[in-house]
């Protein structure tokens, strides 16, 4: 019998993690994905689904701790304007951080 992966991202899932939920309004966007450390960036963005009021929503369930994300909307980087917590990036613009308890 194959063992089970429990490992995402190189991190070890765990019991207590958390259900997150993001939300993002852009009514006109044909494309939201939520990216972030927990998905390796872009490697495995997460589908976002727009609802009625124009506004994308996800949720992933994420351990405790500090985890960075962006959106991308119709292929382009945007901030979460939503986040208080932004650190600065490689790349000249900021992430969102999410902390987890």
């Amino acid at each position: 019998m194959a063992k089970r992966d429990n490992t995402k991202n190189g991190k070890t899932a765990t019991a207590n993690g958390k259900r997150q939920a993001f939300s993002l309004a852009a009514p006109t966007a044909t494309s939201v994905q939520l990216t972030g450390d927990f998905t390796d960036w872009q490697q495995r963005p997460l589908n976002m689904e727009k609802g009625a009021d124009g506004i994308w929503r996800a949720a992933v369930e994420l351990p405790p701790g500090a985890h960075h994300y962006r959106f991308l909307v119709d292929g382009q980087w945007r901030d979460d304007p939503e986040c208080l917590l932004q650190v600065p990036n490689p790349y000249g613009t900021q992430n969102s951080v999410r902390q987890v308890n």
